[in-house]
């Protein structure tokens, strides 16, 4: 039996890989009629040891986060995707793709571009990829 999918998770972030799984994501959602959920995480470490402009640089990375997220909702309408929601939340990327945010909207599928760290990179800190597919409540697919 296929796997009809409601509501799919697609993390943006700018990377090449993130951009394919965008891609692919549009073209599932559209497949199965899905409701397409646009997050975009700022990584809340970037804003760690800048006292005093911790708020100025927080509200100059939401502004341009939301045109950020906004271009990708566009492409996504304009492929045909009826059902959209954008998403900017602070903190870790990992957490919030694989736990919080999947838990929230109740997305049955997450989809992820593969790793681009290097083999060491992996080793010292981990890929987000690698961390939702061991976290995630609901089908993962990663995109190459």
């Amino acid at each position: 039996m296929e796997q009809e999918y409601t509501k799919i998770l697609i993390g943006v972030d700018g990377s090449d890989e993130a951009e394919k799984a965008f891609t692919k994501a549009v073209q599932v959602a559209i497949r199965n009629k899905a409701e397409l959920v646009i997050v975009n995480i700022i990584d809340s470490r970037a804003f760690q040891g800048i006292s005093g402009f911790e708020n100025v640089i927080a509200d100059d990375t939401l502004k341009s986060a939301k045109e950020f997220v906004g271009r990708y909702e566009k492409i996504a309408r304009d492929a045909g995707v009826e059902n959209i929601k954008t998403r900017i939340e602070f903190g870790s990327p990992k957490v919030l793709l694989s736990d919080t945010v999947p838990r929230e909207e109740g997305v049955d599928l997450i989809m992820v571009g593969s790793t681009g760290l290097t083999a060491i990179e992996r080793l010292l800190i981990g890929s987000v990829a690698e961390y939702i597919i061991r976290n995630a409540p609901c089908d993962v697919l990663v995109v190459r």
